[in-house]
């Protein structure tokens, strides 16, 4: 409604003064969330490329040659 302090209470879901409520969200908190959600999105826009990358199965060794007859 454009006061401030003014939000959305998800325990009781209705909507209310957040300071008069005692829900006060701090700063490092935050930044916290904002930061561990930058992280994730970073992963998840890399994890594009790391899938893709698939080795293929390396061809078998071709036989080895006859020793010819050395101890018989």
């Amino acid at each position: 409604s454009g006061k401030v302090g003014y939000g959305f209470d998800a325990y009781t879901e209705n909507y209310c003064d957040m300071i008069a409520s005692g829900i006060v969200d701090p700063t490092k908190v935050n930044r916290s969330a904002l930061q561990n959600a930058a992280s994730v999105a970073a992963t998840v826009l890399t994890t594009e490329s790391i899938v893709t990358d698939i080795k293929e199965p390396a061809p078998a060794a071709p036989a080895a040659p006859d020793m010819g007859p050395g101890m018989y």
